[in-house]
């Protein structure tokens, strides 16, 4: 709600004096209240379109002073304040002149009293109806296919605002065309309309909407001016000739006018068509012309279209051709023949009037008379068609299709052989017949089933893709058009070769072998064609120490006689001309003992005792030897020498004989180490032997001896029981020849 600048200086002031009363009242310190504030509405709060509206606030104050304080009213719409003024009066009033549907809305006042404020509950407006729309046109003449601008306002009233413009053609019933637009900033819109064919006086009718709450509120229907609608060009017309019955031969023409405005910049186009065929056309005149001699298929529904930017008018004709002659009929003895049977084609007219023949294999005649006939080959095949012409008019038969077929040569069954057939791999198998009529279809056979098929347009080779995984024959069987029978090819053998697979290594009985005994190592493969090499290591070892190349499945390396040298860890390889060499199948590893037998080990047992026994009676009987030498020696120095005494004063007892034996280098028991005793014939006798061990030093040197020694001497002392003799014996050892 706009404000005059008059009512915004009186609420300005009106605040000032308010403000400069509250202040004197606080000072007189009177004491006032506001028992209640209302809105009434003149002459009420629904109102038509253009009616005035009152708004009235009535505010009721007490107060203790004599002079009626003054307050400040604020009128608001939709909580937006419109209107302020001070007053003393208990009522404030505020004009609305013609309402519009923009004045509908919630309206509520408020009144301020120094500091205390009051606002009275919400009132609904309503204003019912819209203003009406003005309607006016740029033109009050128009041509066909031309435009007419329509505008349509409402200036009493603000956007947004929803326009609907209705176009009428006069004296029919029903709208010809409708068009809606809202217009969103302003009361106004101006649409476009094409000005059709057969519009002759046309008007417009506009109706404004504007949305009200939750409500519509829509104006009256206001209708335009009259426009007169002047034609651009007339309806099309036909022009046949001749006229009356048209006979085949004679000369059609068919002709298209039309009458064009002087209003026309350019002339519209005129297309003549027969059933949808565009047949002649014409842009730069008022006619369009199709001539042509009458045939029977000439017959039928014309149609003339004539067309500009916007209008297009159409009309119609049926013209019927009547028929001179039938349709020419052409026979042949069969649509298939083989190489080298007979062709006979017969042309022919229903009625058989007399005209004129000619038998065409495409475009190329071959014969001018009714019938042909000729010994088919391959190059008589193709399509064959008929005229017959009586007068000026000449007809064409149906197409007849020849399919002359030759027969097939014998294929020819091949692959690549210039490498050997690897397992899993893939194989072309090429099947081919250089002569014969194609299409022509092919059968590969794999071991007497058919494998696969398929159909050439050519003579080129029939491409097949297999698997093989063992040796395989294959064969080809071929067919086309021809009557034969179907033809098979050679059979082709395939070799394949199976890569080695899974290699393993074995030992015959046991992997622990007695020493001495055989062994035999095996080498062999789950699967492989041969020749396959076998190769056997020991583990730690880059040569192989045995290699053989057979045409099995196993190979076998054979040890006559084990010994601790063939222990260890053994593996072998197999490959054959199917496996790439950087990668040669490999077996398991298999570890090998060798043990000696137990006999040999009692053997070795026996002999390594019977040698430490023999060392040791060696390294004894040396050692005693050496003592009893060393005992003989001062034995024989002592013999000058006065008789030795034993620890008890007591002489040593010798025996002469035995010392006539020491003479000759002769000791009769050197390794008893005591003497005999005399009475060896008596009773034993229970002893007590004791040693006493003296050194004796020899005197001068005897029998070349150049010095001095000090000897040992044992004297073995004999106890006998009580009430026996006690028999002493002494004895020497060592001898002094260190024998």
């Amino acid at each position: 709600m706009q404000l005059s600048w008059t009512q915004v200086s009186k609420m300005w002031l009106g605040v000032l004096l308010t403000f400069l009363l509250c202040s004197g009242l606080d000072v007189q310190e009177n004491s006032f209240t506001i028992n209640s504030i209302h809105m009434e509405f003149l002459p009420k709060h629904l109102v038509q379109n253009g009616e005035n509206l009152t708004l009235q606030c009535i505010v009721d104050v007490s107060t203790t002073s004599h002079v009626k304080p003054q307050h400040q009213v604020l009128f608001y719409k939709d909580d937006v304040l419109f209107h302020n003024v001070s007053s003393t009066e208990n009522m404030e009033s505020y004009f609305i002149p013609q309402a519009r549907v923009y004045n509908a809305g919630t309206y509520k006042c408020t009144v301020i009293l120094n500091n205390k404020e009051k606002t009275s509950v919400d009132y609904q407006v309503l204003v019912k109806g819209v203003s009406n729309p003005r309607v006016t046109l740029d033109k009050k003449e128009a041509i066909e296919g031309g435009v007419v601008m329509v505008n349509c306002s409402v200036p009493e009233e603000k956007a947004p605002i929803h326009f609907t413009i209705e176009k009428f053609k006069l004296h029919t019933k029903g709208v010809k065309q409708k068009r809606e637009k809202t217009s969103q900033n302003q009361n106004f819109v101006t649409l476009e309309f094409t000005v059709e064919e057969q519009d002759h006086v046309i008007s417009f009718q506009c109706q404004a909407g504007i949305v009200s709450g939750t409500n519509v509120e829509k104006s009256v229907s206001v209708r335009s001016e009259l426009v007169t609608v002047t034609e651009s060009f007339s309806n099309p017309k036909f022009h046949i000739s001749p006229e009356g019955m048209i006979t085949e031969g004679d000369q059609l023409l068919i002709k298209c006018t039309i009458q064009v405005t002087h209003l026309v910049q350019a002339f519209p186009e005129i297309i003549i068509q027969k059933d949808k065929v565009i047949v002649a056309h014409s842009r730069h005149g008022n006619e369009a012309t199709y001539s042509v001699m009458a045939m029977v298929e000439h017959s039928g529904n014309y149609t003339c279209k004539v067309e500009a930017s916007r209008i297009s008018k159409v009309s119609s004709i049926v013209v019927n051709i009547t028929e001179l002659f039938s349709k020419p009929r052409l026979e042949s003895s069969a649509t298939r023949l083989d190489q080298g049977e007979s062709l006979n084609l017969r042309c022919s007219i229903p009625g058989a009037p007399p005209a004129n023949f000619t038998i065409q294999k495409g475009n190329m005649t071959v014969s001018h008379t009714q019938n042909f006939t000729k010994i088919a080959s391959e190059w008589d095949s193709g399509t064959y068609t008929c005229l017959a012409g009586i007068g000026k008019v000449v007809k064409k038969s149906s197409v007849v299709q020849i399919a002359v077929c030759e027969m097939l040569s014998k294929p020819r069954i091949f692959h690549e052989s210039r490498s050997e057939v690897i397992k899993g791999q893939t194989i072309e198998v090429s099947c081919q017949s250089i002569n014969g009529t194609s299409p022509i279809s092919y059968h590969l056979l794999k071991a007497s089933s058919v494998l696969k098929k398929c159909s050439m347009s050519s003579n080129d080779p029939a491409v097949f893709k297999d698997n093989p995984t063992k040796d395989v024959e294959y064969q080809c069987i071929v067919d086309n058009c021809h009557s034969q029978n179907k033809m098979f090819s050679e059979v082709l053998r395939v070799k394949v070769i199976a890569p080695v697979d899974e290699v393993t290594i074995s030992i015959f009985l046991s992997e622990m072998v007695e020493s001495g005994e055989s062994f035999v190592l095996q080498c062999s493969v789950n699967e492989g064609s041969g020749p396959i090499t076998y190769r056997f290591y020991r583990e730690k070892e880059g040569r192989p120490f045995y290699q053989i190349t057979l045409n099995d499945t196993q190979a076998m390396w054979h040890k006559q006689h084990a010994s601790k040298e063939q222990e260890g860890q053994y593996y072998c390889t197999a490959s054959n001309r199917a496996n790439p060499a950087k990668n040669m199948p490999r077996s398991n590893v298999l570890t090998v003992r060798v043990f000696l037998a137990p006999w040999k080990k009692g053997l070795i047992a026996v002999v390594v005792i019977g040698v430490i026994i023999a060392t040791l009676v060696l390294g004894a009987r040396c050692y005693f030897l050496k003592k009893a030498k060393a005992k003989q020696m001062p034995v024989e120095m002592s013999r000058p020498a006065a008789p030795l005494l034993n620890s008890n004063n007591e002489k040593i007892l010798s025996d002469p004989n035995a010392e006539a034996n020491q003479h000759y280098g002769y000791n009769e028991d050197v390794g008893n180490h005591a003497m005999k005793p005399i009475n060896e014939n008596k009773e034993p006798l229970t002893l007590d032997v004791e040693y006493t061990e003296v050194e004796v030093t020899s005197p001068e040197p005897h029998q070349g001896l150049g010095t001095k020694g000090t000897e040992t001497v044992y004297s073995e002392i004999r106890k006998a029981d009580p009430g026996f003799v006690e028999n002493r014996y002494s004895r020497t050892e060592g001898s002094l020849d260190g024998t």
